[in-house]
């Protein structure tokens, strides 16, 4: 199941190369040719926004993983390893919920944003919108599986990227 976790992982990180490559060089394309030759290519413009979308998304996954999202930690390191646990429980519970919140809002959305299509390439609008269920998903089994970790003691420190990382 680790090289599984392993794999997939390491296929995101491919795809957040490529998404920013494809989008720090259609930028570039078309500032060159705006400035250069004074116009640009419409298609650059959407398509740049859209690998902008996946890679945050995308990019949440990862980062959740790791522990690397933005986090104010300052009541949970000053009370007591018991207290501790309780916080790190709620916060990950708070994080499911939303995660469940975005799968439903995606799911109820889906119709719509299938039969929209982008104004430029044409697109269906849920080739866009749709990577925040897998992140979602993603995010909401990394909190899940820590919140149960946390209220069942088998976890009690604080997470660290260094940690995430080495394992």
């Amino acid at each position: 199941m680790k090289r599984l976790e392993t794999l997939f992982f390491r296929i995101n990180d491919i795809l957040l190369v490529l998404l920013l490559a494809a989008m720090t060089a259609m930028v570039f394309v078309n500032v060159v040719l705006r400035y250069g030759f004074g116009s640009g290519l419409d298609i650059s413009e959407e398509m740049s926004r859209f690998c902008f979308v996946w890679l945050i998304f995308l990019g949440a996954m990862t980062a959740t993983r790791l522990n690397l999202h933005m986090g104010f930690d300052l009541v949970v390191l000053s009370v007591g390893p018991g207290l501790r646990r309780v916080l790190l429980t709620i916060a990950n519970a708070l994080v499911l919920g939303v995660c469940v919140l975005i799968i439903v809002g995606t799911v109820m959305q889906w119709h719509v944003n299938a039969t929209n299509s982008a104004p430029v390439t044409g697109l269906p609008m849920i080739w866009v919108f749709g990577v925040a269920l897998p992140m979602s998903i993603v995010t909401g089994l990394y909190s899940g599986l820590r919140m149960v970790g946390y209220a069942t003691g088998r976890l009690s420190e604080l997470p660290t990227a260094e940690k995430a990382h080495a394992e």
